[in-house]
């Protein structure tokens, strides 16, 4: 996994997709071929700009896009910090977007790593980040974390596992952390890992992303998230998905990685079923 190195901007090219048959999924842009591992996808509510991010081993960039034009607005380096293992955007109603640095495919991270970026719609092509560093409870040391969103002050972040996962949430809090236990929840199917998550602007219902599905959970009490409805919706199209953010109340904007031919593209899905 090399750096992406972009001279001109004229380099980057989003054009609309018109020939892909990705099921349900309205495809919306296609990302060059240079951006090929993007892990997560965010929107700003009203919005009209997807901020996107690289996993493990990929610069310590972020990307912003026009949805509606199509094109680049920004490449903004996140000077003071490392891309270890980002998974997932998250942000809040002042203009802040949070990176979630917390993979652990090699099962040895004991703790995470939240970046907050200031106002970062006003920032140009470098920016520093403040750190939320945390702890989790030593019987999650060998967990694998993908997503996360904030809701009432606190991070909450899920576990990959597709058996039995488990929810921590921590404090939107700059400075050391420690994880505590929220929840834990079984999806009961095969190949079911959890690799983006979101909650609506309202509170009142989340989404998790699969490679082949999503889930809308709505009806829960507090922050327990799988005691109300789970409702399963499959995509009818089986690649790497791994961005997943609200655009508005019906609407979803996904992301995919490439692998080869297959992926790479922005979609937007309905969730009003």
């Amino acid at each position: 996994m090399k750096e992406i190195v972009l001279k001109y901007w004229f380099c980057w090219v989003f054009v609309l997709v018109s020939c892909i048959p990705p099921g349900n999924l309205n495809p919306l842009i296609s990302l060059p071929n240079d951006l090929k591992e993007v892990s997560a996808a965010e929107v700003f509510d009203g919005n009209d700009t997807v901020w996107m991010i690289e996993d493990q081993g990929n610069a310590a960039k972020v990307y912003g896009i026009d949805l509606t034009q199509q094109h680049l607005l920004k490449i903004i380096t996140v000077e003071n910090a490392k891309n270890k293992d980002w998974e997932d955007l998250t942000s809040d109603t002042q203009g802040n977007l949070y990176i979630g640095d917390f993979g652990n495919n090699s099962n040895k991270r004991k703790e995470g790593t939240i970046y907050k970026l200031t106002n970062i719609a006003n920032s140009e092509n470098k920016i520093n980040a403040e750190t939320i560093n945390y702890t989790v409870p030593k019987s999650l040391e060998n967990e694998d974390f993908e997503s996360f969103f904030l809701y009432n002050g606190y991070f909450y972040i899920f576990s990959k596992d597709d058996k039995k996962g488990t929810v921590i949430k921590v404090p939107n809090s700059i400075g050391k952390k420690e994880a505590t236990i929220v929840s834990e929840f079984n999806l009961k199917g095969k190949d079911d890992a959890i690799t983006s998550a979101d909650i609506s602007a309202d509170g009142t219902e989340v989404i998790l992303l699969n490679h082949e599905k999503l889930w809308k959970l709505s009806n829960f009490k507090g922050d327990d998230f799988f005691s109300g409805d789970v409702e399963k919706l499959s995509f009818d199209h089986n690649t790497q998905k791994e961005g997943l953010c609200y655009l508005n109340d019906t609407t979803v904007i996904l992301t995919d990685e490439r692998n080869d031919s297959e992926g790479g593209n922005v979609y937007s899905f309905s969730i009003d079923h």
